[in-house]
């Protein structure tokens, strides 16, 4: 039985007869050696049911993955108890092909890593519950996981990247800033102040039934927006970025979502279409929404770069940027990065498509990241909660505002 209060979840002792029943259900190697410790994550904070087995050198031995996308592109957006149900029905099997892929028995495994913040709180619960039986009949260590913290650490997987560095990560849920010092010591320069920018993107497609279009019909969003922008003239409407007169590093898009809702809505009374029909001029919204985020994301990026580097945070040359989260992959957007981090001379760095999404493989190898250095590694599991809500590291925003940096003009040829 799961009880709540209002910011966290913590559950009553799990049941074992279901865990016992599918431990049984793999084939024990004996005589096999592992060399390197092994971690499991587990995956389950918005609507991609993961799971991964890596080992300390970040060799991936074995993943799986469940997405929910198709389910909720046909009711529009996420509905909570939806996306729990589907973890509930899939969570077994996909742990189950991440160890069967990897041909690690559970036993062989050092430690179970989990998200358990931020996120859904339904389908945070869903990991959480069911790791906690894994770990009860495992007798393993637990590793509780910040889902930001794994995004911001998976480029050490990829790529040799030491401390300290900048991270930008844009989703569907989350955007935010912030310097990464180690495992678990980050400073948060600047966060979304309402929605995020996948959100925002999702919201204008829906809003432009993008769905119906015969190319983006099995597209998210975010993609459907991107694809129909590379056909539009961004030029033909002019959308001012947000916050301009700000000098801080916080981002925000409800009210440029308003002000495209509008007209949008402008446009449909003008071409005598109804709302649900797709206008003649939708590749061309879809190219302004896309440049007019990609500046606003870029001009806050490079207020950070600035900051850090006048407070001595980051190297003066070959600083990193590291962005990651969905919306990473929308290509124009890193374009527009790209331009700043060579005005900046910095590196930007993403990890690949596949590892920007949520996924199992990131959980795992922050587990392995917090194994090596000694944090946060549970023997006991009593009271652990799972926090829809938790901010990442200290919030220096206060900090970064008061500096009011001003932040040169770049001319984004895209």
């Amino acid at each position: 039985m799961l009880i709540l209060n209002k910011t966290a979840g913590v559950f009553s002792k799990p049941s074992k007869r279901n865990m016992y029943e599918f431990l049984r259900s793999f084939h024990f190697h004996p005589g096999k050696l592992f060399l390197h410790k092994l971690v499991l994550g587990i995956e389950t904070s918005c609507d991609d049911t993961a799971a991964a087995v890596v080992d300390e050198t970040g060799n991936v031995l074995g993943e799986a993955i469940h997405s929910q996308t198709e389910v909720h592109l046909k009711t529009g957006g996420i509905i909570p108890p939806v996306a729990q149900q589907l973890h509930r029905e899939n969570i077994q099997r996909i742990v189950q092909e991440a160890l069967s892929a990897s041909k690690v028995s559970p036993s062989e495994l050092s430690a179970i890593a989990t998200t358990i913040k931020p996120g859904l709180a339904l389908s945070l619960g869903v990991g959480l519950s069911f790791s906690l039986q894994l770990v009860d009949q495992l007798k393993k260590p637990f590793i509780p996981i910040h889902h930001m913290e794994a995004h911001a650490l998976t480029i050490r997987l990829t790529n040799k990247v030491e401390f300290p560095f900048l991270v930008l990560l844009i989703s569907g849920g989350h955007c935010l800033l912030a310097l990464v010092r180690g495992v678990s010591d980050f400073l948060l320069l600047g966060k979304s102040l309402d929605i995020a920018p996948g959100d925002m993107l999702d919201k204008v497609a829906r809003r432009l039934s993008l769905i119906k279009h015969p190319e983006c019909s099995t597209m998210s969003g975010g993609k459907a927006i991107e694809h129909l922008a590379k056909q539009g003239n961004k030029l033909h409407f002019d959308f001012k970025p947000p916050m301009q007169r700000a000098r801080n590093c916080d981002f925000s898009f409800s009210g440029l979502h308003h002000v495209i809702d509008k007209m949008i809505m402008q446009k449909e009374k003008e071409e005598g279409i109804e709302k649900g029909q797709i206008l003649s001029s939708a590749a061309d919204i879809a190219a302004a929404v896309q440049h007019t985020i990609a500046c606003h994301i870029a001009k806050r990026t490079h207020r950070a770069i600035l900051f850090c580097k006048q407070r001595d945070l980051l190297c003066q040359s070959n600083a990193v940027l590291v962005v990651s989260g969905g919306v990473a992959s929308n290509l124009y957007i890193r374009k527009a990065l790209e331009i700043v981090t060579d005005a900046t001379q910095c590196t930007l760095l993403c990890p690949p498509p596949r590892l920007c999404t949520d996924n199992g493989i990131m959980i795992a190898w922050n587990g392995v990241e917090r194994l090596r250095a000694g944090l946060g590694i549970l023997h006991s599991t009593e009271g652990i909660r799972y926090e829809p809500k938790c901010p990442l590291g200290a919030d220096i925003s206060k900090e970064v505002g008061e500096a009011a940096i001003k932040v040169p003009r770049l001319k984004m040829k895209i």
